[in-house]
């Protein structure tokens, strides 16, 4: 990859991105290249995830622009079709305040937003590492809205039940309860634990997925049974997916190879699992969300989505150049 490639787009008359002739008629998804948003930026939403709320998909990630420990740092894109987003700035922005864990300096990584319908909040979770404490921190952070495009308010910064959490993502289960997936023990560790009712911290349910070295962690439900994305560890370099299935969230979880098939499969399509996109209103399509980092200008790091297929309870990402939702349509599960 040329970590110092210089991306140039148009955007077609219909907004819609153009990587070469497109063999769509109709938007399309292109992954890995350019996306632009409609103010023709490349959309800045990295390690993030999508909640859908009232018929409309909010995309929120980290803001690279400016530099990743300046402010602000948690951006929201919205769209209504998946293909079209507009950018809606900062929601999360770091605290003035120099004695804050949440000031300027710090790191703001993977991003996640629930709603709460106990309590009416919508809670964002992320991965915290503090100012001028390198990499050492291993914190995560929580912030609240009374709406779902913000601002959030930082609440508060811990490490859930002691331990170190790094790559994270939330998944909330059928049943309403809401669980935090990390990273621990300098990611040689990936856990899960039950959150509180009003989703601001962590309870004591609390248990070892497994010890494979393993980040990225990216959930998803089908058929009653759990999935798990996750990438190795091995910073801004990609590397192999791998995933797990359980059939109750605190396990016991099973480990699979590499679901990914096609060109640089072997690197997970030379990206990094983050989030999975269940298709509202289509059981069974589900979309896999990575990025492809580039370090030197994060900024313009690329969006990797392709559909999920899962057959005989196998999961397969394979890669595609091109492709849109009809997709999920030819290939039912």
């Amino acid at each position: 990859m040329n970590k110092n490639k210089k991306w140039s787009f148009t955007l077609a008359a219909a907004g819609v991105l153009l990587a070469g002739s497109s063999v769509f008629a109709e938007p399309s998804f292109q992954p890995g290249a350019p996306w632009p948003a409609t103010d023709g930026v490349h959309i800045d939403a990295h390690g993030g995830a999508i909640l859908y709320e009232n018929n409309t998909y909010y995309w929120f990630g980290e803001l690279q622009t400016g530099g990743r420990r300046r402010l602000p740092a948690v951006s929201v894109y919205t769209s209504t079709d998946l293909y079209h987003w507009t950018n809606g700035g900062a929601v999360l922005t770091r605290s003035t305040d120099t004695n804050s864990d949440f000031r300027a300096g710090c790191t703001v990584e993977r991003p996640k937003v629930l709603h709460n319908p106990k309590t009416g909040k919508y809670v964002m979770w992320f991965h915290l590492e503090l100012a001028g404490r390198g990499y050492n921190a291993a914190r995560v952070a929580v912030a609240v809205s009374d709406t779902v495009a913000g601002p959030y308010q930082y609440v508060s910064s811990f490490r859930p039940n002691g331990n170190m959490s790094r790559d994270m993502n939330l998944y909330l289960d059928d049943d309403g309860q809401a669980y935090e997936i990390y990273s621990a023990r300098d990611n040689y560790d990936l856990r899960i634990c039950r959150l509180s009712d009003d989703f601001l911290s962590a309870t004591t349910n609390d248990v070892l997925i497994a010890g494979d070295h393993r980040e990225g962690p990216a959930p998803f439900k089908y058929h009653g049974r759990y999935y798990l994305i996750t990438s190795a560890c091995t910073g801004f370099a990609p590397n192999a997916a791998n995933y797990y299935t359980a059939d109750n969230l605190m396990g016991p979880w099973t480990a699979h190879p590499n679901p990914c098939v096609g060109p640089k499969a072997a690197t997970t399509f030379d990206g990094q699992s983050t989030a999975v996109l269940p298709l509202p209103g289509r059981p069974g399509a589900f979309i896999f969300m990575a990025d492809r980092w580039m370090p030197r200008d994060l900024k313009n790091s690329g969006h990797i989505w392709l559909p999920i297929q899962i057959k005989d309870g196998q999961l397969t990402i394979t890669w595609q150049d091109e492709w849109n939702l009809g997709w999920f349509d030819k290939n039912p599960q």
